[in-house]
């Protein structure tokens, strides 16, 4: 297997340090449908200033560099303890370079390793395709957002929901109310709907990775998708929780089998700074670009 660490570092400096260009067209829309002179308006032209000075400088878009999460589809033959090792090794060479903030803090004791390297630190998830090519995919999930994620067993305690879609569309309203400014709106929230908890809030956070323009295979959720996106636009949060029209970019759904007994609602929420980047390999050829449809 070939050593691809310095192409990762790449991927991860990219990720890093340039907005895709759906997310940052996303916030220019918003800044545009903002009033004039409105805190929320400012509130954006200061998000977007930052995106470009953190392109044209290769500084990270936030100080807080998140956890990386890498997905890796390779072809058949391919190992994934190499390609551990040679993650891992991107991910020490990236934080020396600044690319990355040193993050990686022990639970209980909160000692920091130093060079992000920990216990399911990065996090890798690996599946073997029949493609013949290499894909990795990369997000940098900050903690502001992480910490106003949610998860809801329906029917729950906090309000009456049926398991039926409009038991979801109830938890994802609670939650992205919940959320107020907390998670730096405007957000991206990734629904995992069904599965066990952990299944479910893996299967939100892969949302994130769709492009926002795109639509969802099934018509119920693309339906559900954009009512939320209007509705949740509606409760006036807006950029950083200081009113306006745009709470969030979109909202993307997926769902999964479940047992009878349980039905899982998970709410992976997304800062403005969706750090997602995908690279392929291919006849040595290498190619890092934003997600596409």
């Amino acid at each position: 297997m070939q050593d691809i660490t310095e192409h990762l570092v790449e991927l991860i400096k990219s990720a890093s340090t340039d907005l895709p260009p759906d997310i940052e067209q996303a916030l220019k829309e918003a800044h545009q449908a903002e009033d004039d002179g409105s805190v929320a308006q400012g509130a954006l032209q200061t998000i977007l200033e930052n995106v470009q000075m953190s392109r044209e400088t290769g500084r990270p878009i936030c100080q807080d560099t998140g956890t990386p999460i890498f997905y890796v589809w390779y072809p058949e033959g391919g190992s994934q303890r190499k390609m551990r090792e040679q993650i891992q090794a991107a991910v020490r060479t990236a934080t020396e370079r600044t690319y990355l903030r040193p993050n990686a803090v022990e639970a209980l004791s909160g000692k920091n390793s130093g060079d992000n390297m920990g216990v399911d630190f990065p996090t890798i998830h690996f599946e073997e395709w029949d493609q013949d090519a290499l894909k990795i995919g990369l997000m940098l999930k900050g903690g502001g957002c992480e910490n106003v994620g949610a998860q809801y067993s329906i029917p729950s305690p906090e309000f009456p929901a049926s398991r039926d879609i409009q038991g979801v569309r109830k938890a994802v309203l609670d939650a992205a109310f919940k959320a107020q400014g907390l998670g730096c709106a405007p957000g991206i929230l990734g629904v995992g709907i069904g599965g066990d908890r952990a299944t479910s809030m893996i299967k939100a956070k892969e949302q994130l990775f769709r492009p926002l323009g795109d639509s969802n295979p099934d018509p119920e959720l693309d339906a559900m998708e954009k009512q939320l996106h209007r509705e949740i636009n509606t409760l006036g949060v807006g950029p950083m929780g200081f009113g306006g029209k745009t709470t969030v970019f979109c909202v993307k759904m997926a769902q999964l089998h479940r047992l009878p007994a349980s039905f899982f609602v998970s709410i992976a929420y997304m800062c403005w700074a969706d750090r997602r980047k995908t690279m392929t390999i291919k006849n040595d050829a290498v190619a890092i670009d934003a997600p596409q449809a």
